[in-house]
């Protein structure tokens, strides 16, 4: 939305560039009206002359049938009733990716003269693209004819041969299957991995609030041989298929209760690919390092490249195995803790492993109906803190905790933990989290299950026992700011307080090149929302540029030493109209323009003095004794949209230079 003017893309990371090609803006009534005078002006010199008049020359012909052409393209493409206004603007760019480009997910921007837009996802990959062509804007849909709103599918894409392995690009209007023939040999272990919710998360207008795509594969036959709807508890699918024997498959996608729409996109790699189910243990003690074990399919005698063992604590993501292959992103947790493993029996009180805390378990439910125990020590008065990370980790656990006090009665207990610091992707905070204060000496007992009491060897967690470690997390909204170049922008800063911490927080944005200042703000107490004002004081600003700033904060954890932490970008969404979640962002953005600059115009008019006399002599010969029929107001507005629409390329030097004058020679003073 509000894309006029679009002056260039920006897009992340190194190896990649992005040019605008065409914006085509939605069409009004009176840009229709314009446009039809044109086609009538265009006919004119295509129809056959009359006799005793002057045939237009062969290259003017062609000239003006491919200006119609062009015009009746751009009419044809354009729908009066979009399903939703928001998507009716189309813009067109080209992505240009260097071959040393760094393989994963990108953001993409587009910038006009006065803002900078929200991020939208980009991949590179490293497999073959196939690409279905863009759909066109649907209708609104109406009441008992819905059906005049569905895409009408051209015979040649009823289905596409692909040859594996490759990835697929396409999108899903209203109703829609979109089928993909394949060849495949007996015994392969094949892969689909879908991107569809994790492209645009969050879709305003639909519920559900996402993209549920639905995976099939049909045999030569048409029989359904593999199906499925999403992978553990994310509702992208992915289909793990084992071929029964040689020829021809078709693999479908559709959204499960068949809606669609042009923002219903995914992205399927799919082939005999690598891909990991379960890692173990599921992170380590920062500067340790421990064998990781995985397990998945087509991985033969690859390993995991495992991070750097001196990254910082927090959740990090190994992409890659030893031999630089990629594979399926696995998130890794890296903490200052010591860790140990969990080891069988402790199915029971009786046999719970004794840990000394402070300690972080790594465990697996291995199976349905189990139950990991532990048991540590405790004094009276003093505060323990329990906290799982499973579901962060992409562990399938549900997980539930219970603390027994030495009497074996429950003590306290937690299912989940609701924390905006858990991600703006997961929907369903299953990690739990008890904080509590111990009433006496003696040994205490933790019981780790799964809520729905399900289970197997990829439901692994680590399991945090300790004192309180007080720490906090920072989230900036929204990920990008305009300001003017005598203007402020504002920003929100979310804390999420970890283990009860309550100290000051002190906000500010080092580093901010000159013309542009930001006070510090500090959070008090338990506060957890805090705006930060941006301003610019540039006085004269030729065009407008973007900064990529990082919003620091800084507060004392322990130790006369204050702690420091970048802010991270997010996006706010909402999911079904109510519950709303901070998408992360790859950077925040800061983009600053002067109102009154100009840009160069992409196209002048250039029209002949001899015609352009001519026709200022027809306007003032038609307008004679005539009163003005436009308000200032009306003719500055049509004025504007003639510029588009001749900006666009859809009206000749001519017809422009005449409407133009018209347009003056009707306003009223």
């Amino acid at each position: 939305q509000r894309l006029d003017g679009l002056a260039g893309v920006q897009i992340t990371g190194k190896g990649v560039t992005a040019r605008v090609v065409e914006y085509r803006r939605l069409l009004g009534a009176q840009d229709n009206r314009i446009l039809r005078e044109q086609i009538n002006d265009l006919r004119k010199i295509t129809r056959k002359p009359k006799k005793g008049t002057k045939a237009p020359s062969q290259v003017a012909v062609k000239a003006a049938n491919a200006q119609l052409k062009k015009i009746n393209e751009r009419l044809q493409a354009t729908v009066r009733q979009p399903a939703c206004a928001s998507i009716a603007n189309v813009a067109i760019i080209q992505v240009r990716i260097d071959r040393r480009a760094i393989l994963g997910e990108r953001e993409l921007r587009l910038v006009t003269q006065s803002g900078i837009s929200n991020p939208m996802s980009f991949h590179v990959g490293h497999l073959k693209e196939v690409s279905r062509d863009p759909l066109g804007t649907c209708e609104v849909q109406v009441l008992g004819k819905e059906e005049r709103a569905l895409r009408r599918r051209p015979p040649e894409e009823s289905e596409t041969r692909i040859y594996l392995p490759c990835t697929v690009n396409g999108q899903i209007s209203p109703g829609e299957v979109d089928r993909y023939r394949f060849t495949a040999r007996k015994g392969q272990h094949l892969v689909f991995t879908t991107l569809a919710r994790q492209l645009v998360p969050y879709i305003a207008d639909a519920v559900p609030g996402w993209f549920q795509p639905i995976l099939t594969v049909l045999d030569q036959n048409g029989q359904e041989v593999a199906y499925e709807d999403d992978f553990r508890f994310k509702p992208d699918p992915v289909l793990i298929f084992k071929v029964p024997k040689d020829g021809d498959y078709v693999f479908e996608i559709r959204d499960s209760i068949y809606r669609g729409r042009e923002d219903f996109v995914y992205r399927i790699s799919a082939g005999q690919l690598p891909f990991v189910t379960s890692v173990t243990p599921r992170g380590w003690q920062w500067n340790h390092e421990v064998p990781l074990k995985i397990k998945g399919v087509n991985l033969g005698n690859r390993k995991l490249q495992p991070p750097n063992k001196l990254l910082r604590n927090g959740i990090h993501t190994i992409n890659r195995t030893t031999d630089g292959r990629p594979i399926n992103p696995i998130p890794f947790a890296v903490d200052n803790l010591p860790d140990l493993q969990s080891h069988e029996p402790n199915n029971s009180m009786q046999t719970a492993q004794a840990v000394k805390a402070p300690i972080i378990v790594n465990g697996i439910i291995d199976q349905p109906g189990d139950a990991d125990w532990y048991k540590f020590t405790g004094k009276a008065s003093q505060f323990v803190v329990l906290e799982v990370m499973a579901r962060r980790l992409d562990s399938p656990l549900d997980s539930s905790l219970r603390v027994f006090d030495p009497n074996g009665r429950v003590y306290a207990s937690n299912d989940d933990n609701a924390e905006p610091g858990n991600g703006g992707l997961n929907t369903h905070h299953a990690d739990s989290y008890i904080r509590m204060q111990l009433h006496t000496d003696g040994d205490y007992y933790v019981q780790l299950t799964d809520t729905t009491q399900a289970g197997g060897p990829d439901f692994g967690y680590r399991l945090r026992i300790s004192p309180p470690q007080p720490d906090f997390e920072l989230r900036v909204v929204p990920s990008s700011v305009s300001l003017r170049n005598r203007g402020s922008g504002e920003i929100r800063v979310h804390a999420t307080r970890h283990d009860g911490f309550s100290n000051p927080i002190t906000l500010s944005i080092p580093g901010l090149p000159r013309g542009l200042s930001a006070t510090p703000v500090v959070f008090v107490g338990t506060q957890q929302v805090a705006k930060v004002t941006i301003k610019s004081d540039w006085r004269r600003l030729s065009r407008p540029f973007s900064v990529v700033p990082t919003v620091m904060g800084s507060a004392f954890l322990s130790g006369r030493r204050p702690t420091h932490k970048p802010a991270i970008p997010t996006e706010d969404r909402m999911q079904a109209f109510l519950w709303r979640h901070l998408v992360p962002a790859q950077d925040l953005r800061v983009h600053v323009y002067n109102p009154s600059y100009k840009p160069p115009r992409p196209r002048y008019v250039r029209i002949n003095p001899i015609t352009a006399q001519r026709i200022m002599a027809e306007i003032q010969r038609s307008r004679k004794d005539k009163e003005p029929t436009l308000t200032k107001g009306q003719a500055l507005n049509l004025l504007r949209q003639l510029q588009r629409l001749f900006e666009s390329g859809l009206l000749t030097d001519e017809f422009y230079y005449r409407k133009v004058a018209e347009t003056r020679a009707d306003e009223a003073s």
